[in-house]
């Protein structure tokens, strides 16, 4: 059967880190509070010129050159992101034509912070379907043009950037001692759309608005909903927290990081854990983490790799990938 891949990795963070420090003089908080509360300790902030497609580009350049191959090796290119560089068309596209890619086809998915997991989940199947052989899929955010810079319970917890790999279609034996996507399980329940949205839009308000989060609700059901999609790829491949290698969740938040490793029985030293350095980049976050990972030499080949997260809407997902 037909796996996809990973042939590369690659990731971009624009050039301004705001400490938890720099907010005390902006909104009543403390780097205190904000690290006891959520882990972070700083966050990247895009500069004017440093925008959704940049930071995409940047990381893809990063991806394919750390696989060895160019823009003209790839057939698709699929955008994680909540924060286009227009309304239309696609920045997906931008970056298509960033890359000088003038062949194959490219989109953005919307899945907020599931974005990522969505995107590798829909690069797998087209990969399966034979509709691409190499797909560059990007997860790539400038979510501090959403923030509401006076609202200390959002401004603190959002950063930039982008995360990038390329999946590539390979002959496997279809067990999962294969390498490649082995699994994906993915949510979604609109009944919480109050819990964390941005209030506007072209087709309600005509502007581009902020980001509106209750924290509470979204921390009460984030642990559930990621234990769900996780042991139902537990249930599909076999595999257990005693077999997993890594873990590399959403970067929202310590706390549910912890709580849903412990919740599934993941020992905490497999948790791959960046939310101190980058804050909660949306659908970057799990790129960015993966990045890390690997660049430092902890995720090696043939690892069992367990990505996850959980977004606006509620969306949720989990991905189970052997390196």
């Amino acid at each position: 059967m037909i796996r996809s891949v990973v042939r590369g990795i690659g990731s971009a963070l624009p050039r301004r880190i705001m400490k938890n420090a720099d907010f005390e003089g902006m909104v009543e908080t403390s780097d205190e509070w904000i690290a006891q509360r959520t882990g972070i300790r700083q966050r990247h902030i895009a500069a004017d010129d440093e925008t959704t497609a940049s930071l995409g580009e940047a990381a893809a350049r990063a991806a394919l050159d750390n696989a060895g191959l160019t823009p003209d090796d790839i057939d698709l290119i699929v955008l994680a992101t909540s924060t286009p560089n227009n309304t239309f068309p696609a920045t997906a596209v931008e970056i298509q034509n960033r890359l000088g890619m003038r062949h194959g086809f490219a989109f953005d998915m919307q899945a907020v912070c599931s974005g990522f997991v969505y995107a590798v989940t829909t690069a797998d199947l087209y990969i399966k379907g034979g509709l691409a052989r190499r797909v560059l899929v990007i997860g790539s955010e400038t979510f501090s043009r959403i923030l509401d810079w006076t609202d200390r319970s959002t401004c603190v917890l959002f950063g930039d950037g982008a995360g990038a790999l390329v999946l590539e279609a390979e002959e496997s034996a279809g067990t999962i001692a294969d390498r490649g996507v082995l699994a994906a399980s993915l949510r979604s329940d609109g009944t919480h759309k109050d819990k964390l949205y941005v209030d506007g839009g072209p087709s309600t308000t005509g502007t581009v608005g902020h980001l509106k989060m209750e924290g509470r609700e979204v921390f009460k059901h984030a642990v559930g909903m990621i234990t769900d999609v996780i042991e139902d790829v537990f249930a599909q491949t076999g595999v257990s927290a005693d077999t997993l290698d890594w873990f590399v969740p959403h970067q929202a938040n310590k706390r549910i990081i912890d709580a849903s490793a412990k919740k599934l029985g993941i020992a905490e030293e497999k948790a791959v854990v960046t939310v101190h350095l980058h804050g909660n980049t949306s659908a970057a976050s799990v790129p960015l983490a993966l990045s890390a990972a690997v660049a430092d030499g902890r995720i090696k080949k043939g690892d069992l790799v367990m990505l996850e997260a959980m977004g606006g809407g509620f969306t949720w997902g989990a991905v189970l990938v052997r390196w």
